[in-house]
């Protein structure tokens, strides 16, 4: 995917989580620009923007707007490299924080992120990302405590 400069796709994101008692179903867009920006934009059920540039994550919903410094918070760091460094294509930040396992060709191919930091093992237990050729498909993360979310990203967004 390192080939990959910038990309916009929709996706609808399936949370199960053990407090709610049915999933919860989240549709956006997610946009990827060349080397270190990624952004998700809920649009429903709630407006919410997600954007990492650099290392400043800005998240901002009805209830305003928070920054924080990614590399301050190595949890958050660790989920946001996953997507950063798997859409650039890094396997060597990759390795920082994680085990590798990429299985399958070119053409489709899974790649399973565990978790290095013992911190970031205690509450994630894995991301796997799949996708076909340059294109990320799905993003599944799995939780140590059985929560689970499945991100499946549908094409481009005109």
């Amino acid at each position: 995917m390192a080939q990959v400069t910038s990309r916009q796709e929709s996706f609808t994101e399936t949370k199960i989580v053990g407090v709610l008692t049915r999933p919860l179903v989240l549709k956006g867009t997610l946009s990827y620009v060349r080397p270190d920006r990624v952004e998700k934009h809920v649009l429903a059920p709630y407006d919410e923007h997600v954007v990492v540039h650099g290392d400043q994550l800005t998240l901002a919903n009805r209830e305003g707007t928070k920054r924080v410094n990614v590399r301050s918070h190595p949890l958050i760091w660790s989920f946001v490299e996953a997507i950063r460094a798997s859409l650039a294509g890094d396997l060597t930040t990759l390795g920082r924080f994680y085990y590798i396992d990429l299985q399958g060709t070119r053409d489709s191919w899974i790649l399973i992120l565990r978790p290095l930091d013992r911190q970031a093992a205690e509450y994630l237990s894995s991301v796997r990302l799949s996708g076909h050729g340059n294109r990320l498909v799905s993003v599944e993360i799995q939780e140590t405590g059985g929560d689970r979310s499945v991100m499946l990203i549908q094409g481009h967004v005109s």
